[in-house]
């Protein structure tokens, strides 16, 4: 059961003393225009060990261009790839949640309820393609950076929207009424 909203396309509520499942509203990474020269080395790289495969000079060998194309893909495009593929921001109804690392893993969470201020930071080129940095600070922890994050203007009011909604369920759970004839 659900409480009815005034609003149309704000989440409904639920009522009052009844759990409040955590469900994920969005998941994304940082932009992906981040690989965009990655996948251009790959494809040079790509290009030019086919190219100079049996035209090199004599004192090289094609072992020599297959090693050396192959540690410029694993260095700079399959690193980077698994990087930004490892770095996730997870929006739920309670909490933001930040993954990320490689070898040594690490997750930051920030809950809704105990509020925070959001501000955002948009670069020329982020405003171009419609991305941006926001920070996410509550003045008692390390501010969590969501770094680069595609629509940011839409991630900025969910966040906000789900705050408001957190700091409303929590406030309206600390103060409420014992239903008369309900049993305990």
């Amino acid at each position: 059961m659900t409480q009815p909203t005034a609003y149309s396309g704000r989440p409904r509520t639920p009522a009052p003393g009844s759990a409040a499942p955590e469900l994920k509203l969005a998941r994304f990474r940082r932009h992906a225009r981040r690989m965009l020269w990655p996948a251009i080395l790959l494809i040079a790289t790509a290009g030019a060990v086919g190219y100079f495969t049996g035209n090199l000079v004599e004192p090289f060998a094609d072992w020599m261009l297959w090693s050396a194309g192959g540690l410029i893909v694993v260095f700079l495009v399959v690193i980077p790839y698994l990087r930004w593929l490892s770095h996730t921001y997870t929006v739920t109804t309670r909490r933001v949640i930040e993954r990320g690392g490689l070898v040594h893993r690490r997750r930051v969470d920030v809950s809704h309820a105990r509020g925070y201020t959001i501000s955002e930071r948009r670069g020329p080129l982020q405003r171009l393609w419609g991305s941006g940095t926001l920070t996410l600070a509550n003045g008692v922890d390390e501010p969590v950076r969501l770094v680069d994050i595609p629509s940011v203007r839409l991630v900025h009011e969910t966040l906000a929207d789900q705050v408001e909604v957190s700091q409303i369920l929590a406030h309206r759970d600390s103060h409420s009424i014992p239903v008369a004839g309900a049993d305990h």
